[in-house]
């Protein structure tokens, strides 16, 4: 019988290199990191993201969960938000809750005056836009940029998000900073990294890329690209030039 050291020294001999400077493993590796890379931290900062399957959406009433408290007032926000569009429902396309947040996916062409409403009506209330994301899906045809923003409503304690899609062939979204001016920087953050264009911007200008920069370094069309990073001597090539992906 072994005992618990002997257990111990052949786990961890099951885990050195072998002579072909591969890991001998008792299980399957799980996928991890955004290139599924085996050998070595992956290049993408993503090193610990572990693949899971995506979290259930409801798209449906109710929207508040009684066994989870994030979600109390789901469906009054959604009652109000609707009663303060009146015939303009129409403008939010869908609803979908999920990770204990609640999503209203919003026409453009609708969002300047929504954001409005959010803002003015007593009964929403929301007084803080913390931001705009920007997000590509090259797959969603006709959809492939999404700004995507977080509401805070100081008032009623409350926090929801907004989505805008815009096609890739008319990157279009009208800018809410004549609503909530501190979003002046994340509209220009989004543009720079994706090329979304909020039309009515004071000065749509980049802010983390030179002004002659070629392209938006965050869609996923983008190439992996960089430059050669040195540090006391040694030199670090750039992402593309480190190993082959597969």
């Amino acid at each position: 019988m072994s005992t618990d050291n002997e257990r111990e020294r052949d786990e961890e001999a099951a885990r050195l290199p072998d002579q072909s400077g591969t890991e001998r493993l008792a299980a399957p590796v799980k996928r991890t990191g955004m290139f599924g890379t085996a050998t070595s931290g992956d290049t993408s900062g993503f090193g610990g993201l572990q693949v899971r399957g995506s979290a259930p959406v409801s798209s449906r009433r109710p929207f508040t969960d009684p066994d989870d408290p994030r979600t109390a007032d789901f469906d009054r926000v959604a009652d109000d938000l609707e009663a303060a569009l009146g015939d303009a429902a129409g403008a939010v396309e869908r609803v979908e809750v999920a990770y204990g947040e609640i999503t209203f996916h919003v026409r453009r062409e609708a969002l300047l005056e929504l954001v409005r409403l959010l803002r003015d009506d007593p009964a929403l209330r929301y007084e803080l836009c913390l931001g705009v994301m920007g997000v590509h899906f090259p797959d969603q045809a006709g959809r492939e940029l999404h700004a995507v923003y977080q509401f805070r409503s100081i008032t009623h304690n409350s926090e929801i998000r907004i989505t805008v899609t815009c096609p890739d062939s008319d990157p279009h979204i009208p800018s809410i900073v004549s609503v909530y001016p501190t979003n002046d920087w994340h509209e220009r953050e989004a543009w720079d990294f994706f090329g979304i264009v909020f039309d009515g911007h004071p000065a749509l200008t980049r802010i983390q890329m030179p002004d002659d920069w070629h392209g938006h370094p965050q869609r996923k069309d983008y190439p992996l690209g960089g430059v050669p990073v040195e540090y006391r001597g040694a030199t670090v090539p750039p992402p593309d030039q480190r190993r082959s992906y597969t």
